[in-house]
């Protein structure tokens, strides 16, 4: 009994290590198999080609590169604002209480709209003024006619002709000025009662309104009660560094980024370089205009601000992400069909703090490897 429990003991055993020694055979091929199907055949010293499954595509990202006009300087810190010469900031001329409001925010107003309506007493005075000097004028203009008329019958002396003649100059004299007041004021904007009518001066959207029912208002408030702009015209505030002073001029072409749109370029135009340097940041600020059509941008966001040398010449544009160094000279990975990649030497232009600019070696539209640069470097090694 003791032998056939110790034959079938060792059967069993050498069945375990049998099963464990054929698993460990098979591991091993498929180890091997799994590695062969993952390393890309060596086309040459510059080209890989990779298996459909191989594992370390899925590290490597290619994208198509654009074509851009060559820039001068990296992208300016710059923001947005209003196109002052298309935008007016509307405040009251005469104190008083807002009885209604007539305009809000986002609203596209034209030219002498109607705004706000106004309680002003010293408008009513000032209508009163009007009529009362126009009374005085024309009771005047009769003592006049007949001082003249008196005075060529003989009737009345010279010095009362004079007298006539003065007093309806200096009504003539304060006719004119209520009636200038009056007008200062916008007659045409007012009721005799009292209400005034604030009215727009130019046509546009109202973007901002600092008012509301029942807020007193006075000419020497500090902020605006309205302002009204045209949107499809924006001025872009570049703050420049000393160093680039002399890279801007007036009517140079740049081109305006930002993060809101990040696959588009606005063109814009400098208007002006300033004249004095912020003694506290060593900079200078650039205006530039900026038509906005779409009205995709808006002021007072941030955005970049890329100088042109010629826009004309065009570039392609890579992240510096997709460069390989080595020594002097620089080298991308493009894509040239699915799965073959080829290390290609280039020529730089301008190369900034993220993006660069190729001169030579790479088209406008070519696939170029953005992630996954050095895995493929490092499988070319032992090539060469």
């Amino acid at each position: 009994m003791r032998t056939a429990k110790a034959v079938l003991f060792l059967l069993a055993a050498a069945v375990v290590i049998g099963g464990v020694w054929l698993a460990f055979q098979n591991s091993g091929r498929s180890g091997e198999s799994k590695a062969q199907a993952a390393a890309p055949a060596h086309l040459n010293a510059r080209e890989l080609r990779f298996s459909a499954d191989s594992p370390q595509l899925s590290y490597i990202k290619a994208e198509p590169v654009e074509a851009l006009p060559e820039p001068l300087l990296d992208p300016l810190s710059a923001r947005i604002a209003y196109d002052e010469n298309h935008t007016a900031r509307i405040s009251s001329p005469i104190a008083g209480r807002v009885t209604r409001i007539l305009a809000q925010p986002g609203d596209r107003v034209a030219a002498r709209q109607q705004l706000l309506q106004i309680d002003a007493p010293d408008f009513a005075s000032a209508a009163a003024d009007v009529a009362k000097s126009d009374a005085d004028l024309q009771l005047k203009q009769k003592a006049f006619a007949r001082s003249r008329e008196l005075y060529d019958a003989q009737v009345i002396a010279r010095k009362d002709f004079d007298t006539a003649q003065s007093e309806l100059q200096q009504s003539e004299a304060e006719h004119k000025r209520a009636t200038v007041r009056l007008r200062n004021l916008d007659p045409g904007a007012g009721e005799a009662h009292g209400n005034y009518v604030l009215r727009a001066s130019i046509a546009g959207i109202v973007t901002e309104r600092s008012v509301n029912p029942g807020s007193e208002v006075r000419p020497d408030a500090p902020n605006p009660l309205f302002v009204i702009t045209d949107p499809a015209h924006l001025w872009v505030i570049v703050d420049l560094p000393e160093r680039s002073l002399g890279a801007l001029r007036a009517g140079q072409g740049v081109d305006v980024e930002v993060d809101a749109y990040p696959n588009r370029r606005f063109p814009a135009r400098v208007a002006a370089v300033g004249e004095v340097l912020d003694p506290a940041t060593r900079r200078v600020q650039v205006r530039c205009v900026l038509d906005n059509p779409e009205r995709l941008l808006k002021p007072e966001m941030y955005a970049r601000v890329t100088p042109l040398a010629d826009t004309r010449a065009k570039l392609p544009r890579i992240p510096n992400s997709a460069l390989l160094t080595v020594g002097l000279y620089s080298f991308v990975f493009v894509e040239k069909e699915p799965r073959l990649f080829e290390r290609r030497q280039v020529t730089l232009g301008l190369q900034g703090r993220s993006e660069s600019y190729v001169k030579q070696g790479l088209a406008d539209g070519e696939r170029v490897v953005t992630a996954g640069a050095l895995l493929l470097n490092s499988e070319l090694a032992g090539v060469e």
